[in-house]
């Protein structure tokens, strides 16, 4: 009787907590629990902005068939819960992907995620916030949480505002040459926008090449669509060339490479000999190729890129098929080297990670950098950089203040000895010596100007006789966000340019606006500023639109959250207003005020002596966009459905529109192969190094600096450029020639290193026509055949003969 009663008992007190038991089992999350890596493999940890369209982007190329043994687990740790699409992704990717609900600023949930353990952090941003600082402000103290529970784990980090990045150097454990690295939209967005002025249709090309895709031509769509996809499908990829590339020059083994192995190779990684960090150099001229020297190919897959390093030239000389050269048992082979190569994208991760800010040709030729509280000392203002005080490297502005204990008249080798103070004169005529170019060396300077100084109305510029130059169309309310106009401008004033070959820069927009941009652009010589608005055409007449080289359409306001499809209404809005436009009652032919006639001058230069297209269709333009399904309204004569990604659209493919998402690849190519982001960001910024990068921290803008043979040394480096083939000496090659011949005729003849084409979408015109649209065709294959009407991308060496190379870079 008694065990009755007892059980009865038991099962009353039992069903009476049954309630509270289930509350405890709901109320606890699916996402809780802790990451077991069970099966060994490497993980990294994605945080910030974790949605499913984010998270889908991500993983699209992230886990793309053209890596090679993507072998990693990816962790999400987000505050919320997914929505019920963004856990049927989960699901589909159960076997490669994990979701936890945390917090990155508690360092019980960092814990839980194994960040310690991880390989890497991602932190995503939010490219469509109402409010760029504060979500750039939310994501460095998400990297200030990481680095404190975690000191040695490498962080990426997306940023909106280049500003914003300064702040990341404060950061004790932040360290470049660990391989934490800042993919700043802001920055790349702009500079990939600045090159299409220099080259039209370079963005796309860019874009293209660091997104992974799988090209599938088809017999029904058109032949322009086919070269395009065959382009897209190209990638960045590094591998270790064999030793039968030793001793080669750079364009000896750019030929070998194309000819005979059918890769493109586009730079190498440099080691100086005094054992510093590497640079990568883009197209170097007069120096031999060491044992196992990096190389930085475009190619379709990491597979063909294997090539370079298996070629033996004893054994595959006479080999006709490239897909044959193999693995050789050579003796040579293995007797010359005992390293072993480089796996592409994964190079990165098996050895010493580069100095990411390191940049092409970049300074730095002194192996021991001076330290000062654990930081590099600043570069002075004025870029001397080899004298040294007790060890320490000093600017001239620093020893100035120094006491006098030389003569001075006494000078070594050229170089002002410390203690010039009370005869400054005497060393440095400051009365004949012009500041041109900042302190780095890398970029053109000029003393600051006021914005009053350089603002146009109506009048004055109708009666500026503005030809070659690019336009700006900026839409901005006066409290509108800053977009960081100077990432634009800059690469357009990179020190490898000459002065007379910089491009005069219009602004059209609200002064009110720009005043607050004009502390960034002050230093920058050869800018305009017209108040008016991008939708008046007689502001636009007034700039010569239709003689601009480019026209750029921005836009900085804050999208709408009621409708976001409306975020690009002004960008869609002023591209139809200019396309709509007619210029037959202007002047229709300028003749430049420049009279050069040297060598290359000639190879189809139309810039100087160039007719202004009769209709606005013809203006040469480049949109920016937020939303990428937009793109559908700018061409109205194209056959895009409206769900076509963005790349496979005829405005982008032409190179007439930019959307910031195709940046978003920028974070896995980042993550798995850190060389290539350098070599972006080389070739897109105009040169940014680290030390302006710490002047730039300042917030005083750029500083002028004396040319010295050290800072004028740095524009010696390559540039992009497009040249036609419809005359000039590469005429020939237009008429029938294969790809393969030009590429082997501008390397061997001029240094040039071609790497696409920018042809007319309608192949039957056989003479330049400018009212016919163009597309991009990134790396053509070598037998592919040439048109008179083509122009060829091209890295140009740097000449100090003034006007060696200022050939068209924008025809239409």
């Amino acid at each position: 009787m008694f065990l009755i009663l007892f059980i009865l008992v038991g099962l009353a007190l039992f069903a009476s907590s049954i309630p509270e038991i289930i509350d405890l089992i709901g109320t606890r999350s699916k996402y809780g629990g802790c990451y077991k890596n069970e099966r060994g493999r490497r993980h990294i940890v994605v945080c910030g902005h974790i949605t499913y369209e984010s998270v889908s982007h991500f993983l699209k190329d992230f886990l793309h068939e053209d890596r090679e043994d993507v072998d990693v687990e990816v962790v999400f740790l987000h505050r919320a819960e997914p929505d019920l699409e963004f856990e049927g992704l989960l699901k589909r990717q159960h076997t490669r992907v994990k979701y936890f609900q945390g917090s990155l600023m508690n360092a019980m949930d960092l814990e839980r995620a194994k960040v310690h353990e991880a390989d890497a952090c991602l932190v995503l941003a939010n490219k469509y916030c109402p409010d760029p600082d504060a979500e750039d402000a939310a994501n460095i103290m998400r990297v200030i949480s990481i680095k404190n529970y975690s000191d040695d784990i490498r962080v990426i980090i997306q940023l909106m505002q280049y500003h914003n990045k300064a702040y990341l150097l404060n950061i004790p454990s932040w360290d470049w040459k660990q391989g934490d690295d800042v993919i700043c939209l802001a920055e790349l967005k702009l500079g990939f926008i600045a090159q299409s002025c220099l080259a039209p249709g370079f963005s796309t090309m860019m874009a293209n090449l660091f997104a992974m895709r799988s090209f599938k031509t088809s017999p029904d769509m058109a032949a322009w669509q086919n070269d395009y996809l065959q382009g897209t499908g190209c990638e960045m990829y590094t591998e270790t060339l064999s030793p039968t590339f030793t001793g080669m020059t750079f364009s000896q083994a750019s030929e070998l490479c194309f000819v005979k192995l059918k890769l493109l190779l586009l730079a190498i990684e440099v080691k100086p000999e005094d054992g510093g960090d590497p640079k990568i150099s883009i197209n170097p001229r007069r120096s031999k190729l060491p044992t196992n020297t990096v190389g930085f190919f475009i190619a379709q897959s990491a597979e063909e890129v294997k090539r370079a390093w298996f070629y033996c030239k004893a054994c595959h000389e006479d080999v006709k098929d490239e897909n044959l050269i193999k693995k050789c048992k050579c003796k040579h082979l293995a007797n010359k080297t005992g390293a072993t190569p480089a796996t592409p994208f994964s190079a990165a991760l098996s050895k010493p990670l580069l100095n990411i800010k390191n940049s092409v040709m970049a300074k730095e030729e002194n192996g021991s950098k001076p330290v000062m509280n654990g930081r590099l000392v600043p570069i002075g203002p004025n870029g001397l950089v080899d004298e040294t005080y007790g060890g320490y490297h000093i600017s001239y502005e620093v020893k100035k203040l120094m006491p006098t204990n030389k003569p001075a008249d006494q000078q070594k080798n050229g170089k002002m000895e410390v203690g010039i103070a009370d005869d400054q004169a005497k060393d440095f005529d400051f009365a004949k010596t012009e500041m041109k170019y900042d302190s780095t060396g890398m970029f053109h300077w000029t003393p600051a100007r006021s914005i009053e100084d350089c603002i146009l109305d109506r009048n004055q510029a109708a009666m500026t006789v503005l030809n070659g130059h690019v336009v700006v169309c900026l839409f901005a309310d006066p409290d509108s966000p800053l977009i960081g106009l100077r990432n634009l401008v800059m690469p357009l004033r990179a020190s490898n340019f000459h002065y007379h070959e910089l491009k005069h820069v219009v602004i059209v927009g609200a002064v009110d606006y720009l005043r607050r941009e004009w502390k960034t652009l002050q230093n920058l010589p050869k800018i305009s500023v017209l108040n008016g608005s991008p939708l008046s055409r007689a502001d636009l007449r007034a700039v010569n639109v239709n003689l601009c080289d480019m026209c750029v359409i921005l836009s900085a306001k804050v999208p709408s959250n009621d409708d976001p499809t409306l975020a690009d209404k002004e960008a869609i809005l002023a591209s139809l207003n200019i396309k709509a436009m007619t210029f037959g009652d202007i002047i229709t032919n300028i003749e430049s005020m420049g009279d050069s006639k040297d060598a290359l001058n000639n190879m189809g230069d139309t810039t100087v002596k160039r007719p202004g297209p009769i209709y606005g269709t013809n203006v040469p333009m480049i949109t920016e966009l937020v939303n990428d399904s937009n793109v559908q309204f700018l061409d109205q004569d194209d056959d895009d459905d409206p769900d076509t990604e963005l790349y496979l659209t005829q405005p982008f493919a032409c190179g007439t529109a930019f959307a910031v998402s195709v940046l978003d690849s920028l974070m896995s190519t980042t993550y798995f192969n850190q060389n290539a982001l350098t070599l972006i960001r080389s070739l897109i910024t105009g040169g940014a190094t680290p030390e302006l990068e710490i002047i730039l921290a300042e917030g005083a803008g750029l500083r002028g600096g004396y040319s010295t043979p050290d800072t004028l040394s740095h524009r010696d480096r390559c540039r992009v450029g497009q040249i036609s083939l419809s005359d000039g000496p590469l005429a020939t090659f237009g008429e029938g020639r294969k790809y393969q011949d030009l590429f082997v005729a501008s390397l061997r003849n001029y240094g040039m290193l071609c790497i696409g084409l920018y042809r007319l979408r309608d192949a039957a015109l056989t003479t330049v026509d400018a009212t016919s649209k163009r597309y991009v065709i990134t790396n053509p294959p070598f037998d592919f055949g040439l048109l008179p009407t083509d122009q060829v991308y091209v890295l140009l060496p740097f000449e100090r003969k003034q006007s060696r190379f200022s050939f068209s870079e924008t025809e239409v």
